[in-house]
């Protein structure tokens, strides 16, 4: 006599084989290797908690907990990578979940109080924005000058600005393409009057002979890598008296500004080339450090206590 068939969720299935099954999935979507990479990463320390030959079956709520709860108990990890390796096991379980291996289940990714990421003050900036005497300076010096005018202009990453072409500045409609991004969604910034007539003379020393070239290279025309790029920057800022160093620091610090000169946030969230504006929130908290600092500085009741004890 035949068996009726049942509908019933695979459960044989390992925690190794997942995960690689997992990974396939992330290249059909065509996910960058960058961040198939970090998932690799995460995997190492989801596997302390939860060993590869684990079957998936037995993953549960408990099994989450557990895993939150020692990475809370390592006192080398930071509360943002708490969050970000929750946060990639919260994706990985409810992958499983998708193709039917784990029952629904209810994740909460553990609280981390994100610190903002600094920016350049507006001394520093004096300094780094101070035009080098072009008789006496190399070239890389006027490079990483024109470099950061571009990058307080567009608020680019540091990939994107290595990888911008000259035929990716448009002078007549005073655009620059920006075809290499993060979510690898082409943008298109408007180009200020500033820039555009910096970039117009540095074109006239960078001499180059095609216009697919990229348009920041090395003393030999060649592409820019990003080891070469902070070492550059790294030294320019220090030459400058400037000994705080980062590319991405001048995307947050143009976030900062932008906000703060009365930009609306929505024009920043597409400029930046954020999915959605919770993610330019996140650049936008710094600005909690600034108004928390003036709150105290210009605390009334801190003034009032002071005129009380000159009464007395």
């Amino acid at each position: 006599m035949s068996k009726k068939l049942r509908m019933t969720m695979k459960t044989a299935m390992t925690f190794e084989e997942g995960i690689a099954e997992f990974y396939l999935n992330c290249e059909a979507r065509n996910l960058r290797s960058g961040t198939i990479k970090h998932y690799k990463d995460s995997v190492k320390q989801i596997y302390k908690v939860v060993p590869p030959e684990t079957p998936i079956h037995m993953i549960d709520e408990d099994t989450w907990d557990t895993y939150k709860i020692t990475l809370r108990e390592k006192a080398s990890l930071r509360d943002t990578s708490i969050y970000t390796y929750g946060r990639d096991f919260k994706t990985i379980l409810r992958y499983f979940m998708k193709e039917g291996w784990l029952p629904k289940m209810e994740l909460s990714l553990p609280k981390a109080d994100k610190a903002p990421t600094e920016t350049y003050t507006d001394e520093e900036l004096m300094l780094l924005l101070k035009k080098p005497n072009l008789k006496k300076c190399g070239f890389t010096e006027y490079k990483c000058w024109v470099m950061v005018n571009f990058l307080l202009s567009t608020g680019v990453r540091q990939n994107s600005l290595i990888n911008i072409r000259i035929n990716d500045i448009d002078f007549e409609t005073d655009t620059i393409h920006v075809n290499v991004t993060k979510n690898r969604k082409p943008l298109l910034i408007p180009m200020n009057k500033d820039i555009k007539r910096i970039l117009e003379e540095y074109l006239k020393y960078r001499q180059a002979t095609d216009l697919n070239d990229y348009l920041f290279c090395n003393e030999y025309g060649f592409k820019l890598v990003k080891s070469t790029v902070y070492h550059s920057m790294y030294e320019y800022n220090k030459r400058r008296g400037v000994e705080k160093t980062g590319l991405h620091r001048y995307r947050h610090t143009f976030a900062k500004k932008w906000v703060l000169m009365g930009g609306n946030v929505v024009t920043l969230q597409k400029i930046l080339g954020h999915s959605s504006l919770e993610i330019t929130q996140n650049y936008l908290n710094l600005l909690v450090c600034d108004i928390r600092n003036e709150v105290e500085e210009f605390s009334i009741l801190k003034e009032l206590k002071r005129e009380t004890i000159k009464l007395r």
